[in-house]
């Protein structure tokens, strides 16, 4: 009796039948046919390049740079960008459906995966047509690595709070500060910087930049040691009088705000996805290693606990794909719909690994199932891109302006 996940996700004929056989025909029939090319193109690069790494990864903490490479010499780093950028122009619901497929077998893949994205979209939506065509290429074909540095040791979730500053030149800016809980951080080619140039203004006072990662003046920090996501790499970044140039400025002085306001949308559907891929990534290993078990007879106990999960899988995938194709389809998306479907789907990814756990009793402890490691990759998706408490705050917010407005 074989109950190792590993000894199924390094087949890849045998991961692709399982995950094949986990496709919910409710969910696919909103998808389109180019989405549903996009997810069998994906999941055939997932069974084959990431799946079979994923377990020796999370092991060995060793950095997804070949399973992040393989993303990207499919084409698939690119999707929600233009040709003209080596992208494909594809639908967000396309890019939700390739990080859940993604996540679903390796978390810590997608998590520099997803890195690379939100790296890009600023410098394509605030960036002059010169820092597009330097940077973004190389971001979606793997021959860079991207990070987003907004997280300060004393400004995570309020952004508005930073302290890294950015003082006027003749040439532009110098910029000294620190950022903390960066992805990617330690070998980061490009790094999109959010600093302030006057504290007293607030949000007022955030200013987005380009920063090349071997300017001079830039520090990093050891990749930490964390609970999970042990195949991607976190670092604190430092920066001691960076000269950085007017040319290299995203969007307006003081205009950073719009620039996060308008990345989280892209990042936060991230965060869903992944949570939505760890929740199936669960049921999955925990179906095979019943089936293992039991000689393909469940018990009913077990049953009907993987039919309790099967449904709320189902539910997050169809609110993930639903706020997807709201944000491809209306530019005023709000924060609370956004919010909705990261806090729910990150819950989701979370608690169904929790579940898997107790369903498998003493089984769901070993590592060799992966499980456990599922419920270690979850808990920080509940974390970043906005605590799934502020997503709250954010939900609240939308429902009390509504009671307001009735009144």
């Amino acid at each position: 009796m074989n109950l190792d996940a590993p000894a199924l996700e390094e087949d890849p004929k045998a991961y692709l039948a399982l995950h094949q056989l986990l496709d919910e025909p409710v969910a696919d029939q909103f998808l389109t046919e180019r989405e549903r090319e996009i997810r069998a193109l994906t999941r055939d690069v997932v069974a084959h390049e990431v799946a079979p790494r994923a377990a020796d990864l999370d092991l060995n903490h060793t950095f997804a740079h070949e399973s992040v490479q393989a993303l990207a010499h499919a084409g698939l780093c690119g999707l929600i960008f233009p040709e003209r950028f080596g992208g494909t122009g594809d639908s967000n619901v396309a890019y939700a459906v390739a990080m859940e497929e993604i996540t679903a077998a390796c978390a810590a893949t997608s998590l520099v995966f997803m890195t690379q994205m939100h790296a890009a979209y600023p410098i394509m939506t605030a960036g002059s047509e010169e820092l597009q065509q330097r940077y973004i290429p190389g971001l979606l074909d793997g021959s860079a690595y991207g990070s987003l540095g907004i997280t300060e040791p004393g400004a995570g979730s309020d952004v508005s709070g930073l302290t890294t500053i950015a003082v006027s030149t003749d040439d532009g800016w110098s910029l000294s500060g620190q950022k903390t809980f960066i992805t990617t951080g330690d070998r980061a080619d490009v790094i999109i910087c959010f600093a302030t140039v006057d504290r007293s203004l607030g949000r007022r006072g955030i200013t987005a930049f380009v920063l090349d990662g071997g300017w001079e003046g830039i520090g990093r920090g050891a990749p930490f040691d964390k609970m999970g996501m042990h195949g991607s790499s976190t670092a604190e970044l430092f920066f001691d009088q960076v000269a950085v140039p007017r040319t290299h400025l995203l969007g307006e002085e003081g205009g950073g705000w719009s620039v996060v306001m308008k990345s989280v949308v892209k990042s936060r559907i991230s965060a869903a996805a992944q949570g939505v891929g760890l929740a199936r990534a669960a049921y999955a290993r925990t179906l095979a290693a019943l089936t293992a078990l039991h000689d393909g007879k469940l018990p009913d106990e077990a049953t009907f606990a993987l039919a309790d999960l099967r449904g709320r899988i189902l539910q997050g995938r169809l609110l993930l794909h639903a706020v997807a194709r709201r944000v491809d389809t209306d530019p005023d998306v709000t924060p609370g719909q956004i919010g909705m479907m990261k806090q729910t789907c990150t819950d989701l990814g979370f608690s169904a690994s929790i579940e898997a756990a107790r369903i498998l009793g003493p089984y769901g402890d070993l590592s060799t199932l992966g499980v456990e490691r599922c419920l270690r990759d979850a808990k920080v998706t509940q974390i970043y891109d906005g605590t799934n408490e502020i997503q709250r705050l954010l939900i609240g917010r939308e429902t009390t302006r509504a009671i307001k407005e009735l009144a």
